[in-house]
């Protein structure tokens, strides 16, 4: 066994045996989303490393300390991508704190989540035993699906080691068309586009100006163009880079940031702060000092849900109530992967 993980296992057991509990850190670029009370941190950055990358069969694995910067620059020397665009949050970003963030880029409404690009992880539960789950081929979906389990939540059902993940080459050609239109207009037409054949991979609408990257074979992309209409801007590649890691001007900001999933489908919501529209309608971004209370409400009137990604009180929690069934199946699931809830407690709504 790789000696820095035997070191990570002997850790977490010995936190479990004196109930101490830990703050699990990779990179350290998405700190700013966990507050995780712990006396303890659990250091992943020493694990790193490609474990198999066959290019020909769309799969890589890696250890989950590698940096997300080098995993890229490897597939992208084969054409190929992490198709859900992860976030990366500042050079130190590794390929666990994609998988436990579970944050996907603009390319999320037509490639897909983190989630579904997931074949198979290796963690270290809360006992500190090592258990692996999915695998490394595509079609290996027997039994319940844990892996996916891990996407998202934070490491706190366990410390995710290595994951398996399925990659896609990296379209041909790339355009990106802008429109003047207001908010409204902007999401009915980006749903209209989503019943079509046109090869849309990411949309956004903010001040007024609708946006749609097309990729694929530049005939089929030439020929959306031609039927779309809209200008072509120049800069295309540096908006969606400046969304992916919200470093575009709409994201500076000192208010609390907020982000709304609601139906694609949802009219504007008519709160103040809004600053960015994308997913097709589905993730709407707002700096807003409004009440908590009254944006999850917005959320659920819309459809769905809101989440305080970033700034304001760190004592208030991220993610409105959870109903009552899903937060039982919630607590059992801590209680089995950690019974004494040492990682990194703190989590939105603490399991």
């Amino acid at each position: 066994m790789h000696t820095v993980l035997q070191s990570l296992m002997d850790q977490v057991r010995n936190a479990h045996a004196s109930a101490t509990p830990l703050r699990i850190r990779g990179g350290g670029s998405k700190g700013f989303w966990l507050h995780a009370q712990a006396p303890q941190e659990l250091e992943l950055r020493a694990y790193t490393g490609v474990v198999d990358y066959e290019p020909s069969e769309l799969v890589i694995t890696v250890r989950a300390g590698t940096p997300l910067a080098e995993v890229e620059a490897l597939l992208a020397q084969q054409g190929q991508m992490l198709a859900f665009e992860p976030p990366h949050f500042g050079p130190t970003a590794t390929l666990g704190g994609v998988i436990a963030s579970g944050l996907s880029g603009p390319r999320r409404a037509s490639a897909g989540s983190v989630r579904d690009f997931v074949l198979g992880v290796r963690i270290i539960d809360g006992l500190g035993r090592d258990l692996s789950f999915g695998g490394r081929v595509i079609k290996n979906v027997a039994g319940f699906d844990v892996s996916r389990l891990m996407v998202g939540a934070l490491g706190s059902l366990g410390v995710i080691t290595e994951v398996s993940l399925k990659v896609l080459p990296i379209p041909a050609f790339d355009v990106t068309l802008e429109w003047a239109l207001q908010e409204a207009a902007a999401i009915v037409r980006m749903n209209e586009w989503g019943g079509q054949p046109f090869p849309v991979s990411a949309t956004s609408w903010q001040n007024g100006r609708l946006r749609a990257r097309l990729s694929g074979a530049e005939v089929a992309v030439r020929a959306a163009m031609h039927r779309l209409g809209g200008d072509a801007i120049p800069q295309g590649a540096a908006w969606w880079a400046s969304l992916r890691e919200q470093s575009a001007p709409c994201f500076e900001t000192s208010r609390p940031l907020w982000r709304l999933a609601v139906k694609s489908t949802a009219p504007p919501l008519g709160l103040s702060g809004a600053i960015l529209t994308e997913w097709g309608g589905a993730q709407r971004w707002i700096a807003s000092d409004h009440a908590p209370a009254q944006l999850h409400k917005a959320a659920r009137d819309a459809g769905g849900h809101a989440l305080l990604f970033r700034g304001g009180n760190p004592a208030i929690p991220h993610l409105g109530m959870l109903h009552p069934v899903l937060g039982q199946i919630h607590r059992r699931l801590k209680h089995a992967f950690d019974p004494k809830g040492i990682l990194n407690p703190g989590f939105p709504g603490n399991f």
